[in-house]
Parts: structure tokens; C-alpha cells; sequence
């Protein structure tokens, strides 16, 4: 169960040498316990319960991606790391080899994806929330195109004198052509940042209605009276003095309560 739910919360955890953060994902997946930093070419192990890494050793040569791939993988991650770093304050991305992995030069299609998250915690002021998307690129050879699909999801928690949840996700889908490793990781950067900005833009919308819409739908509308019901005080208002101040009845009658 762990070890699911850290790949499905594409959790982020700090390297044991600190050079930087691996991200737990099926597609740095060696094993259960072990998972492939792209980046800095090194296999993590992973205590899932503790959510640590434990211990390093460098990748073998079969668990990386041939020289070819890798002018692709390191061109799209270094454009991709400098947008996120930009964007999201503690965000993580890591950019894997998905298949054509051994393609020594061109002439075959390949396939990478791109993983980012951000997750911020903070009990204290009774929030958390996360950014978490996954973009995959396919390469054709023959058409000399990429065809890009990609998969946001966000989710938020607040719960001060309250408990208000978001969740939610979208699915992007673009193309550009097959280029240079340099310009085509400039481009793939460029499309992330469009879809991802313009996704953000309509939550931001969305949330500048929700006071006074979404919430405003929710809430208990107040009495005729336009007042709040004391309900710290309810000896403040009794049910007989309004009846008989409504049916019009004098201190010589009563109402039986």
C-alpha cells in the first residue's frame, strides 16, 4: 500500500548525498525499493513507510538510456527544471526513457515522459496541497513529429473551521516537430508552461467565484429579519413574545406555548 500510494503522489524525496531530489514514479521503477534518479544517474532505495532514501549506488549501464536518448532526455530535462523552478517554489521534475531506450542513432521511434510535482504541507495554517503532471512525448521517426499528451492533477485541503477539498484533473494533448535535442527541449518546455499556466489561470478563476457563487449556493440564507440567530443566547428571544407581537396580542391575552 505504500509503495502505491507514493507513486501515485509522485512523492519527492531529498537524495541522501543532497544533490538533489528523486521522484517516486512507475517510470523510475527498478524494483520496489529501488528507483532511477535520470538526472544524476543513480539507483535511490526507498523506505516507503518513512518516506526516505536510504542509500545510493550509481545506475548500470543497461538501466540508462543510450547515448542518443540521453541528448534528448538531458536537453528536455534542463529546459524543463529551469521552468519549474520558476513556477512552482518547491516543485521537482525528472524527465525518463519509456521505450527505444537502446536506439544507438536515428532511424527508430522513441518515446520519454516528463514528471513534475509540487506538493506543499503545512498543518500549522490547516492546508496542504499538490501539483502533480505527466507529460508523455512520442517520437516518429518517419513523420518527424512528437505527438505530446499530458495529465494534470490537483488537489488542495483546507480545513481552519472547516473542511473545504479540491480535486481535480485535465488532460492536455499537442505536437510539434521532430527537431534538434536543444530546440526540441526548448519547445517541449514552451508547451508544458502554455498548458499548465492557462490550466492554472482557470482554477484561479473558478476560486474568485466561488465566494460569490459556489459558497454563497452552499450557505444557509439568513431569516427575513436579516439577522444571524443568536444561538449563544437563546433566552435572548422568546417564542411567545413574538407570536403575540405578530398575532397583535395584548397583555391581557396569552399564548399557550
Amino acid at each position: 500500500a505504500y509503495p502505491e500510494y507514493n507513486k501515485t503522489h509522485l512523492l519527492s524525496l531529498q537524495l541522501p548525498d543532497r544533490s538533489g531530489d528523486i521522484i517516486i514514479t512507475t517510470y523510475g521503477e527498478i524494483d520496489r525499493n529501488n528507483y532511477l534518479d535520470p538526472r544524476t544517474a543513480q539507483i535511490a532505495t526507498v523506505d516507503h513507510v518513512k518516506q526516505t532514501c536510504t542509500k545510493l549506488r550509481p545506475a548500470a549501464d543497461e538501466e540508462l538510456p543510450s547515448a542518443y536518448i540521453e541528448e534528448f532526455r538531458s536537453a528536455i530535462d534542463y529546459e524543463v527544471s529551469k521552468y519549474v523552478g520558476e513556477a512552482y517554489p518547491k516543485g521537482v521534475s525528472a524527465v525518463y526513457c519509456t521505450n527505444g531506450k537502446d536506439l544507438e542513432e536515428p532511424g527508430a521511434d522513441f518515446g520519454l515522459a516528463v514528471v513534475i510535482s509540487a506538493a506543499r504541507r503545512s498543518p500549522r495554517n490547516f492546508c496542504n496541497g499538490s501539483w502533480r503532471s505527466i507529460w508523455t512525448l512520442e517520437f516518429s521517426y518517419a513523420f518527424q513529429l512528437v505527438e505530446i499528451k499530458g495529465k494534470i492533477q490537483v488537489d488542495a485541503h483546507y480545513f481552519e473551521e472547516g473542511n473545504v477539498q479540491l480535486d481535480t484533473d485535465v488532460d492536455c494533448k499537442d505536437s510539434t516537430i521532430m527537431q534538434s535535442p536543444e530546440d526540441t527541449g526548448h519547445t517541449v518546455a514552451n508547451i508544458i508552461r502554455h498548458h499548465e499556466s492557462e490550466y492554472f489561470s482557470s482554477l484561479e478563476e473558478s476560486y474568485l467565484n466561488l465566494s460569490d457563487a459556489t459558497f454563497k449556493d452552499l450557505r444557509r440564507k439568513l431569516p427575513v429579519t436579516r439577522t444571524l440567530f443568536p444561538w449563544h443566547n437563546t433566552h435572548a428571544i422568546t417564542l411567545t413574545r413574538d407570536l403575540a407581537k405578530e398575532l397583535g396580542i395584548g397583555k391581557g391575552s396569552h399564548v399557550t406555548r
